[in-house]
């Protein structure tokens, strides 16, 4: 049977998804040059140069003129779902590595996009009605092809598409990035020479909070570093003013968020192959050798970090003492803005999935489940602007299985819907008391007395209708004419 390879190729007006997924992930540098192995007409490659990328592509079909040249970033972007000889698949990735000096995307179609897909099986995939050769994979299945192959452990950036790094610096710099962040409010006490510097004093004040140490030379850079000597005499009298003029509570506080952030990141480090300490990037390093005096202590408090998000029971009791996120019989939701201030248990819970699946971008409400080993990212576009949001996308996660599945609500006439939306939510998040106020207007009217009817976007235009009320905004009102 013919295979006609050269109708893969999509036309596009903007970044493919890899591309624009290492786009937002800052692996993309201006001044490092990025090749398109299998770059279809080229549209990655022109929208790249417009934005200021040294960018170039090949492909057999439609660009085979360019020589395949080495960069320090290559794509090979849904290109090995299309070849239909296994050995040939094998090789292109092989050939593609070879190519990459500091970083390869590869991305791959998954099983649950071949649901509305009409074609005959052919080898090891499907031939489509346009003639082409569909080869679907499953998520773990794409990364043990990927290692496999070539012998690098790839990272899954997204369901799709993975990374797979040259240096391990890189890709423990990379790991340490997708550990969430919270830092607590912090109050400054006037202070006139605080003031008079406080431009000058920010990114020493950045480091410390972000770090929970004071910075070693050449940490902040020798441009900023010597306008602080001059000024203060060193970078430690610096560090002394902004600690006096806040709270040592305050420090306290970040320390404690600082530690948990490292025993995350070297706890999920595991599923990656944990790196050795010299493997590491120097201020991660620095990070603990701080908080924990030897990487060997971050390893075994890490470890038993790991081991209890893996028991059932300690899972369901840190759920239901958690103070972020709403409760349910079965799980705890919650904002992907409020994932950092959850206990970390729950959070190398929730990082056991996303190192399976990758970051599910779309995704704005995470489902801890408490019942079985599964994690959902679940899609609500609308969650900032409509008081009632409905779901979209769900992307299911299941630790114990290994697979990612996806299932669409944006078809259905009936989508779950949620209410009460201040309970997602961080403590101190900005529209907190917003969506409180709304909660309490609908308790008061009486519209959440059926919960098992409201779930749903029917059920709860019925229910606002038979009452006698509707929502503009986050504001309740009776309707026109309504009693």
């Amino acid at each position: 049977m013919e295979v006609a390879r050269h109708r893969t190729a999509m036309t596009r007006s903007d970044l493919s998804r890899p591309i624009s997924t290492a786009l937002v992930d800052g692996l993309l540098d201006p001044a490092q040059s990025i090749f398109d192995y299998g770059c279809g007409r080229g549209d990655d490659v022109r929208s790249l140069r417009d934005l200021g990328y040294a960018a170039d592509g090949w492909d057999p079909n439609h660009n085979p003129e360019v020589t395949r040249t080495p960069a320090e970033v290559v794509n090979l972007g849904y290109v090995v779902n299309v070849i239909e000889h296994p050995t040939e698949r094998a090789d292109t990735l092989r050939s593609a590595w070879k190519l990459a000096r500091r970083l390869l995307i590869v991305s791959a179609r998954l099983t649950w996009e071949a649901r509305d897909l009409i074609g005959v099986p052919h080898a090891d995939g499907m031939i489509t009605r346009a003639g082409t050769f569909q080869r679907f994979y499953d998520q773990n299945e794409l990364a043990i092809w990927i290692e496999d192959t070539i012998g690098v452990r790839p990272l899954a950036a997204a369901p799709g598409i993975f990374y797979v790094f040259r240096d391990p610096v890189d890709a423990q710099q990379f790991l340490a990035t997708r550990v969430y962040t919270y830092r607590p409010r912090v109050h400054v006490d006037p202070h006139q020479t605080y003031e008079a510097h406080r431009e000058l004093l920010a990114p020493l004040f950045a480091f410390v909070t972000e770090h929970a140490r004071p910075p070693r030379p050449g940490e902040l850079g020798d441009s900023t570093e010597d306008t602080v000597r001059q000024v203060f005499g060193s970078l430690s009298r610096g560090h002394r003013l902004i600690r006096q003029v806040t709270d040592d509570a305050h420090w306290d506080r970040v320390s404690v968020q600082r530690r948990a952030e490292l025993l995350i990141y070297v706890a999920l480090s595991r599923f990656g192959g944990r790196p050795r300490l010299g493997e590491l990037p120097t201020p991660l390093a620095r990070d603990i050798r701080a908080l924990f005096g030897t990487y060997r202590k971050a390893c075994t408090q890490a470890d038993r970090l790991l081991l209890a998000c893996g028991d059932p029971a300690i899972v369901l009791v840190t759920a239901r003492s958690s103070k972020i996120g709403k409760q349910t019989p079965s799980a705890l939701y919650v904002h992907r803005s409020a994932l950092a201030e959850l206990p970390p248990v729950l959070q190398v819970y929730e990082g056991c999935a996303r190192a399976l699946a990758g970051t599910v971008v779309q995704a704005n409400m995470i489902k801890l489940s408490v019942a079985q080993p599964q994690v959902s990212y679940l899609s609500y576009p609308s969650f900032d602007h409509d008081a009632h949001p409905t779901l979209d996308t769900a992307i299911t996660v299941n630790l114990r299985r290994l697979t990612v599945e996806h299932r669409g609500y944006g078809r259905s006439a009936n989508p779950p819907l949620l209410h009460r939306k201040e309970e997602f939510l961080g403590l101190d998040h900005p529209r907190r008391a917003l969506y409180e106020r709304l909660t309490r207007a609908e308790q008061r009217a009486g519209l959440y007395r059926a919960p098992e009817r409201i779930g749903t976007l029917v059920g709860w235009l019925t229910t606002l209708e038979e009452s006698g009320y509707e929502v503009r905004g986050h504001r309740l009102q009776r309707m026109a004419g309504s009693l």
